[in-house]
């Protein structure tokens, strides 16, 4: 079992039947469903036509897959291949067939069990901000990304129940190419009894991430095959592009049984047709070459359907998030989803350069869109900052209050008879209060949230006490999590993990594919 701290928030009761105030409460944040019947933007004739659109594309306009290996396996299926410009044309029967052997519900499964995370519709999960070049806090400022500050974001993901998966935050440029796959899957499986991400840059790290859970897990390679240890995430390159690392890293997760989050990344204007129908149109039709492969490579490959689809800055050509068009796509993907009965991956994060108010809003616009969809994960829901160019410290901290009120919402409401509270109110005469009623005192400390890091206190008292603001209290939080964690008490795995990558790093590593 972990040794790493709960988050220093609130320390909240349940009552009992008979005003029991010392039983802790028993909060479900590993595990979320959500209680939201999914919103929608398209009429279900317009999400048809987006769909039969997507598959004219496939059959008629195809997809350049640079990897000659995908190609092969996409011919021997039927799909019709010019070798000379890469191009590949993908039936709806390929197509449909794919989505008939794809899992509609699988388990990811943790070091704990505990945390292990079931991928459907209806299942809800969260994801801090990932694949970052630079990380920024409040005392060392914004800087290229380390191995030091890679193992302190992995401490502080593993502090917080609402982030369920393990992610690629930041790139460790510290870390050689060759050796950081090593670095970065040790630190999650030492640091942290979450689900490991696995970069898909080549067979060999690959094949190596494989072998390093399986000796952290202490699996057998039929064990490893049988269950869910790891995933991926695999971008397309819009427009109608897969390039070769990532169809090796469809076909690789496939035949391990490992899951693939296939997401084409489509920046309406830029990198897709500008109006939102457009773009969801060309994710959709990427995202299904990409399912069709990887159903090809092994028929029932666990795979999520994935959506990152926004707009962009006309004027400069940045891409945006939080938007109302980022919304409205992830309304209209998780229609998409639905329609394939599929588990499916969003996208929050923010355009902001700082974690102000502008980065505030455009992360709850994005999560609200993600939760109002039905998103099965959300990916960049904590600490995301420039598009993708940063993950912030004390941002990743003020995210997850967000996520801890989507949580809290995902929390069972009171259904017995007292919680109506006719005894608190006839015991309340009119005019009175209800802050000393029986009612309340058996109840309050379960009544309200405990953020962690607002002040409740009234503004002279909040003055007198330092006027912090919330990002300046987050830096203390993510401070005391990262001085308090310590590693998972598994000597003996871990003596035969480290022993693995020595001797790996004798070898040479293993160099990305490009």
């Amino acid at each position: 079992m972990s040794q790493l701290p709960r988050p220093p928030r609130r320390e909240r009761r349940r009552a009992s039947g008979e005003g029991d105030k010392t039983a802790p409460r028993q909060e479900s944040y590993r595990s979320l469903r959500t209680p939201f019947a999914p919103l929608s933007v398209f009429t279900d004739d317009r999400i048809h036509a987006i769909h039969e659109t997507a598959l004219k594309v496939l059959e008629e306009l195809g997809i350049k897959i640079l990897l000659p290996e995908a190609r092969s396996i996409l011919a021997r299926a039927g799909a019709l291949v010019d070798e000379n410009t890469e191009m590949v044309r993908i039936g709806r029967d390929i197509v449909n067939a794919a989505l008939a052997s794809a899992p509609k519900s699988f388990k990811l499964r943790a070091g704990d069990a505990s945390r292990d995370v079931v991928m459907e519709l209806g299942t809800m999960a969260f994801v801090a901000g990932s694949g970052a070049p630079n990380v920024t806090d409040r005392e060392r400022g914004r800087r290229p990304g380390t191995l030091a500050d890679y193992e302190e974001l992995v401490r502080l993901v593993q502090a917080f129940d609402v982030l369920h998966l393990q992610g690629p935050y930041i790139e460790p440029q510290d870390v050689d190419m060759r050796f950081r796959h090593y670095a970065t899957l040790r630190a999650q499986l030492t640091l942290s009894d979450k689900v490991p991400f696995i970069f898909a840059r080549g067979t060999p790290q690959t094949e190596d991430g494989f072998e390093l859970i399986r000796i952290a897990r202490g699996l057998s390679a039929e064990e490893f095959q049988n269950g869910v240890h790891t995933y991926t995430v695999i971008n397309t390159n819009s427009p109608r592009q897969l390039d070769i690392p990532m169809s090796q890293g469809i076909i690789d997760f496939a035949r391990a049984g490992q899951a693939s989050i296939i997401t084409p990344f489509c920046l309406a204007g830029a990198m897709a047709p500008i109006t939102i129908a457009g773009a969801l149109t060309l994710q959709h039709c990427e995202a299904l070459a990409g399912i069709a492969l990887a159903q090809l490579s092994k028929a029932g490959a666990p795979v999520v359907y994935g959506s990152f689809s926004s707009n962009v800055d006309m004027k400069s050509g940045s891409p945006a998030f939080g938007t109302p068009e980022h919304f409205k796509a992830t309304l209209g993907a998780g229609q998409l989803a639905r329609m394939l009965g599929l588990p499916w991956r969003s996208g929050g994060g923010s355009a902001a350069n700082a974690s102000d108010a502008q980065a505030a809003h455009e992360t709850q616009f994005a999560l609200w869109g993600s939760v109002l969809a039905g998103g099965t994960v959300c990916l960049h829901s904590a600490g995301w900052l420039e598009g993708g160019l940063s993950v912030s410290f004390e941002k990743l901290v003020t995210d997850v209050e967000a996520l801890q009120m989507v949580a809290e919402v995902c929390q069972p409401t009171p259904s017995d008879d007292d919680a109506i509270g006719f005894d608190a109110i006839s015991e309340v005469l009119p005019g009175g209060h209800f802050f000393s009623a029986a009612h309340t005192m058996a109840r309050y400390r379960t009544a309200f949230y405990e953020p962690l890091v607002a002040d409740w206190s009234n503004f002279g008292n909040w003055t007198q006490a330092g006027s912090q603001t919330a990002t300046e209290r987050a830096t203390g939080i993510w401070q005391r999590i990262v001085a308090e964690s310590r590693p998972l008490d598994n000597a003996t795995f871990n003596e035969a993990l480290d022993a693995f990558i020595v001797r790996r790093t004798a070898e040479g590593g293993a160099a990305p594919v490009s």
